[in-house]
């Protein structure tokens, strides 16, 4: 099962699975140089894509696509905090906007049904994008879209108002204007700052675009998309939500202006562990399956179904432990040190990729992933297993070793690891982070919380010491930067905050040169290593069981899916 989060560059995902507790805390569990290097070489080879890609003449016309989703929302607004979950994003995409496309390559192209032309270009000393609209493009009730929706977008997410609660305002906060061109359906955008990837902007890289109707309030943006979808616009319109069974029934929308869409029907269902997923795929109930990282026993089954297709990509997501910066013990930075220290990220990395045919390499970034060009292991010290440097910084904090757990001023040295019910891959990480802190005097109580309210009522708000999920991201991965560890955003989660953070964020974002802006966001990674805000684990696996005969849909990479040519070819 998948949870996940999006935003400007990243999306926030569970993944329930079930892992083997092998290589406890003391056990080093280092990879060595021919082992590291295997892993490399196998990464190399893992392809870019796997979705059956099946020219849209030869997919069957009709049919009905059926598909699980890990938890279901409550919040359908993309753009909001709450809505920002990847699950969601996905149920989005046949029937939201999404005014460019990423291919396989992480190469950007308007698409065609909403915008006819996009131009970026510099105009008296500042970046302006001008998109126009398609002109038959028009939301569900009748009305066209035009430039307000982007500038209702713009507005809703620049951080101007404080009520609303967008998932990033990177990108946003950089428009300084929105207007109308020659006509409505031209929208010229003027950013007071270069931003190098304006591309993922209003399509799902943020959030896909929606009416300015219902992002006019702060009142509107939390609720005109809460628990329903009031407003479509894309080749499916929405049937039914069903909040009993947690489904959503999505059909062909007869006043689409596009191509037509060759399903007839697409349904997701709320299914929340892998286990009950993959028993519904070899049932025929489902036709295509994640199989998460973690979940050997779900991956042997699915390969055991007759006519299932095994489709493995690598794409931009990966899983991570986050460190609440701002819990009562751990704003002690060198406590955030010992923690590091004390994680053997290598054995948690090997437990959690046993037997998933998936090289077992550790991630030393923040923001790039091992197969991009960008990637540098900026980990350094604090990445290696050393619980004799951890147990030293206690020290030198005042955490004393009494027994078997530290004390200062007579309280424990004591931390929740929050974790969402019916997870065992993430029960798996608890216990092996338990152990692991245990040998240094750090006590850990793994703390399950129910499943849909484990983002919104925990994380969210801060309520967790430490917690593992992984961030789904995008073709952009640099816009992740002010997302996730800036001052002030709402999707930085730990609420760290280091002025020096921030400034090495602020320029890696504004830098226009691709290369120069890569040396500057690992710049930054170097520095949210040392605060310790996210402890990245590995590139999470994308691997799909899916029939056969399913054709432009699996492993999708970077790749936007385009749901008129999703289908069967029997």
């Amino acid at each position: 099962m998948k949870v996940r989060y999006r935003a400007a560059a990243g999306i926030a995902v569970l993944s329930l699975a079930v892992a083997a507790c092998g290589g406890g805390g003391g056990e080093t569990n280092q990879p060595n140089a021919e082992q590291s290097q295997q892993a490399q070489q196998a990464m190399t080879q893992t392809p870019a894509i796997s979705i059956n890609p099946i020219p849209y003449e030869q997919v069957k016309e009709g049919g009905t696509l059926t598909l699980a989703i890990g938890q279901w929302p409550s919040q359908w607004n993309p753009a909001h905090v709450d809505g920002n979950q990847a699950d969601t994003a996905d149920m989005l995409d046949p029937i939201l906007p999404q005014l460019l496309m990423a291919d396989e390559n992480a190469t950007f192209t308007p698409n065609p049904d909403y915008v006819t032309d996009v131009k970026n270009e510099t105009v008296d000393g500042k970046q302006v994008v001008t998109y126009t609209l398609n002109d038959k493009a028009q939301w569900s009730d009748g009305t066209p879209i035009t430039w307000k929706d982007l500038e209702g977008a713009w507005k809703a997410a620049n951080g101007s108002n404080d009520k609303y609660k967008p998932a990033s305002t990177d990108g946003w906060k950089q428009i300084e204007s929105v207007e109308q061109g020659d006509s409505e359906k031209v929208a010229v955008v003027t950013f007071s700052k270069p931003y190098l990837e304006w591309e993922g902007l209003f399509n799902r890289g943020t959030f896909h675009l929606v009416p300015a109707k219902h992002l006019e309030t702060p009142e509107k943006f939390d609720n005109d998309y809460l628990q329903k979808i009031p407003v479509t616009a894309g080749p499916f319109k929405v049937e039914k939500i069903d909040e009993g069974t947690k489904t959503l029934s999505l059909v062909r929308d007869d006043n689409w202006w596009g191509r037509k869409p060759k399903l007839d029907k697409i349904i997701f269902r709320g299914i929340e562990s892998p286990e009950a997923q993959v028993n519904a795929f070899a049932n025929g109930e489902i036709d295509g399956v994640e199989i998460p990282s973690g979940a050997p026993a779900e991956l042997k089954r699915a390969k055991e179904v007759p006519n299932v297709d095994i489709r493995k990509a690598l794409s931009p997501d990966w899983r991570h432990f986050t460190v609440n910066n701002q819990s009562e013990i751990l704003k002690d930075k060198n406590v955030r040190h010992a923690v590091a220290y004390a994680i053997n990220r290598d054995a948690v990395t090997q437990s959690d990729l046993k037997d998933m045919d998936w090289p077992i390499q550790t991630l030393g970034n923040h923001v790039f992933m091992n197969n991009h060009k960008g990637y540098v292991d900026n980990s350094g010290d604090l990445g290696k297993y050393n619980p004799e440097k951890a147990k030293q910084l206690l020290d030198q904090a005042g955490w004393k070793l009494d027994g078997q757990v530290r004390k200062k001023d007579g309280k424990e040295l004591s931390l929740r690891f929050v974790i969402p019910t019916g997870t065992p891959v993430s029960q798996s990480e608890g216990e092996l982070a338990q152990a692991m802190l245990q040998e240094v005097g750090i006590k850990v109580n793994i703390q399950a919380v129910p499943l849909d309210k484990f983002f919104n009522d925990y994380i969210i708000k801060g309520d967790f010491d430490l917690t593992p999920f992984s961030w789904i991201g995008t073709p952009l991965p640099i816009g992740s930067l002010a997302q996730i560890y800036k001052t002030g955003s709402d999707s930085n989660f730990p609420k760290g905050s280091d002025p020096a953070v921030d400034a090495a964020i602020d320029a890696a974002v504004a830098e226009t040169d691709p290369a120069k802006a890569i040396e500057l966001a690992n710049a930054a990674d170097k520095l949210i290593w040392d605060q310790v805000h996210t402890i990245p684990l590995y590139q999470r696996p994308n691997i799909q069981a899916t029939k056969k005969t399913l054709a432009n849909w699996g492993a999708r990479g970077y790749k936007y899916l385009d749901y008129t040519e999703v289908g069967f070819t029997g």
